[in-house]
């Protein structure tokens, strides 16, 4: 496949992380019901964002991966990909992980009188397990049990980061068998209950995207190509509708299923699916897409820092009222309105002055290491 910029996978991360950014709102920029709010959630909930992600992240990483790993031809120069993956993958995601982990304990013990920003003692164990990565694990076992902290949001990282240390490992381990150990992977998650302790390590969307990028690689690939998606609007109109199927299976009226993560895993591989032939079709060129784009390609710092930015807002309005100064408690779209300015602001310093720079120099330390090949996703095609 091309190693070509695929502008509808950025697309999709936008959509993923807006999702994201909607589904936090109720109890972390509002501490108060909005009522239209609420509406809106009783019928749609975009928490699907994260499995979004997770079928980008392993089409993504396994178009390239996969590859590089079985191009080896002896275990040494297997374990040198291995390693230069797993700098790269460092340099990309740790930066920014723990820079904004060190900000919310700052901000936890010296802008806090609203206790927005949770207890110390909460945010220090939530930042050490997104250091060492066992947030998942930890948010598992914070659920609805005690208060897990300000960095939540870590989970979804940190079962993303086991998945980049352990696959090049399941290459290794199940070789040409790896197709049907990944169907497995599948086969025994989509019907399955999902616990709290199941939920942080739901693999099924993961899985979707490795086995879709091990098609991609095959020749009959394109023979499937939706080419009825070049009608007007017609891409457009099938993400609204898996979106907004997605949106409802995720509410409470499907809890007690044990079928909806499972598609939920099933239609995000759809998605990607149609993005992975790079023929726009589900957002056509233009404007909106342009923006999306935008989105997409600053959605890790956005996924990082809009929870900050959340609780940010609520300690700035209670100490403006505590000061008896206006303020924009009782104006949801204009304390909406800061709160997006912000996250876009943050997101493209983050972007600029820490994700870039360490990316590159990643990219530097792996090419003085000396290796011949790179594993890398495609420029603009990054995992989140």
């Amino acid at each position: 496949m091309s190693s070509k910029r695929i502008m509808d996978i950025e697309v999709l991360r936008a959509i993923a992380v807006l999702g994201v950014l909607f589904q936090h709102l109720s109890g972390n920029l509002f501490s108060d019901p909005v009522p239209l709010l609420e509406a809106i959630r009783a019928w749609a909930q975009p928490w699907w964002g994260v499995d979004l992600f997770f079928a980008i992240s392993g089409f993504v990483i396994a178009r390239s991966l996969i590859p590089a790993l079985r191009g080896c031809s002896n275990r040494q120069e297997y374990w040198e990909q291995t390693r230069n993956f797993w700098l790269r993958r460092a340099f990309r995601l740790l930066p920014s992980a723990w820079l904004w982990l060190a900000l919310v304990l700052l901000m936890c013990m010296f802008f806090n009188r609203s206790g927005a920003f949770s207890t110390l003692d909460a945010n220090l164990q939530a930042t050490l397990a997104g250091v060492l990565q066992y947030a998942n694990f930890r948010f598992a076992d914070a659920f609805r049990h005690y208060d897990y902290g300000s960095s939540f949001v870590y989970w979804s990282l940190a079962l993303e980061e086991q998945f980049y240390l352990l696959f090049p490992l399941l290459i290794l381990l199940f070789r040409k068998y790896l197709v049907w150990a990944l169907l497995a992977l599948v086969a025994v998650q989509v019907f399955t209950e999902r616990t709290p302790a199941l939920l942080v390590v739901r693999t099924d969307a993961l899985a979707l995207g490795v086995l879709l990028a091990m098609w991609s690689a095959q020749p009959g690939y394109r023979r499937w190509q939706p080419t009825f998606l070049r009608w007007p609007l017609a891409g457009l109109s099938v993400l609204v509708v898996i979106c907004l199927l997605m949106s409802f299976m995720a509410t409470d009226r499907f809890k007690e299923t044990h079928f909806n993560i499972g598609s939920i895993a099933v239609l995000s591989a759809l998605l990607v699916w149609i993005a992975s032939f790079n023929r726009d079709y589900l957002m056509p060129a233009g404007v909106v897409q342009r923006w999306l784009v935008w989105i997409g390609s600053r959605s890790y710092g956005i996924y990082l820092i809009h929870v900050p930015v959340y609780f940010l807002l609520r300690e700035l309005i209670f100490r403006l009222q505590s000061a008896g100064l206006p303020s924009p408690a009782g104006h949801p779209i204009i304390t909406l309105l800061i709160a997006g300015g912000l996250i876009v602001l943050l997101s493209e310093l983050n972007y600029r002055f820490i994700e870039m720079p360490m990316r590159n120099r990643g990219a530097a330390l792996v090419k003085r290491l000396g290796t011949s090949r790179t594993a890398v996703p495609s420029p603009g095609a990054t995992s989140c």
